[in-house]
């Protein structure tokens, strides 16, 4: 069955004890969701073996690491990152920063941290 989702029916979610996460579409073989990074804050280095992820930003500025390699993104931007290629997002700037990342299959429970390169 359809069903219109939006912030305020997704299932909420907290990680890395101040960001936050919500499920927008939740199933074995697709998941998007959408996250909101605080300035300074970031996720651990790891990979994933099988997802394939696609970061998308909505609104801030964001830095992801990618195999060693940084790229800096803006609002309207995204990238695409490949199973087994070890990444890192973070906020570096003093503003919160909105995206989304969608994930085939999905990439909860397909995690690796690994220590942080950078």
């Amino acid at each position: 069955m359809n069903k219109v989702v939006n912030k305020e029916n997704a299932l909420h979610y907290i990680w890395g004890e101040i960001c936050d996460g919500w499920h927008l579409l939740d199933n074995d073989k697709l998941s998007v969701i959408m996250e909101r990074v605080p300035p300074g804050k970031s996720e651990k280095m790891h990979y994933h073996n099988e997802s394939r992820q696609f970061f998308f930003i909505l609104n801030g500025k964001a830095v992801i690491g990618i195999d060693g390699q940084l790229y800096n993104l803006s609002a309207n931007e995204g990238i695409e990152v490949e199973p087994k290629q070890v990444h890192q997002f973070r906020n570096e700037s003093e503003d919160d920063v909105k995206f989304i990342v969608v994930s085939s299959p999905k990439s909860h429970g397909d995690r690796v941290d690994v220590e942080n390169l950078s």
